[in-house]
């Protein structure tokens, strides 16, 4: 039996957590006016980007609007937990990959631990808002109309950087240049430590076994 190549997620998130404290500190995550617009420019100046860039970008993204989810459902009946509307988006995602060419139990997995980490960040605001009320959001996103559409949008770009990655997610060197495109997008986005937990949870089915 061959066996299973080590998942880089594994030992990403110490590696995210130690990179991103040092540049940043205890800063939290960037808004979109506070991210650099040279972002992607630089990078590839300094030899830092990598060909997983834009996935680990779009994950990165995804992750950031499970602020807007948890506040749009902080203080409602509306659970973290939706089974269902899961359930949707996974046999979406499997049709739509099958569409590409791609596997779909591997893009669906991929997209499981997007909801998975998604869902590790919308519990860790929720903890941190009960015991500080004062962070409480003051403003609740319309979840219909403003969070689940941008949610599809990346849907669709995600499916679309996974097909143009498809070779290099499937190559030996996946792990390294994961952890390299995943360390630039927690420092552009300037992750705090529950967002970085989150994108390390994003991250293990990305690079597809051999």
């Amino acid at each position: 039996m061959r066996a299973q190549r080590p998942r880089p997620a594994l030992t990403l998130l110490g590696t995210l957590t130690t990179a991103a404290t040092l540049a940043l500190g205890t800063a939290g995550p960037a808004t979109a006016a506070e991210r650099p617009v040279h972002v992607r420019h630089t990078a590839a100046a300094h030899g830092l980007a990598s060909d997983l860039t834009p996935v680990s970008e779009l994950l990165a993204q995804r992750l950031l609007l499970a602020d807007k989810v948890a506040a749009a459902k902080y203080g409602t009946d509306t659970p973290i937990d939706d089974p269902e509307r899961e359930a949707r988006i996974l046999d979406d995602v499997r049709t739509r990959a099958a569409g590409l060419g791609l596997d779909p139990d591997a893009v669906a997995a991929v997209f499981r631990d997007q909801i998975e980490a998604n869902k590790l960040v919308q519990r860790g605001l929720y903890a941190r808002w009960d015991a500080n009320p004062g962070e409480r959001p003051t403003e609740r996103p319309d979840l219909a109309k403003e969070v689940r559409p941008a949610l599809d949008r990346i849907t669709t770009q995600l499916l679309a950087a996974l097909d143009d990655t498809e070779r290099v997610r499937t190559l030996p060197s996946c792990g390294p240049r994961l952890v390299t495109a995943a360390g630039w997008s927690a420092y552009t986005h300037r992750l705090d430590g529950l967002h970085l937990k989150g994108l390390g949870r994003a991250l293990p089915s990305v690079c597809a076994a051999p």
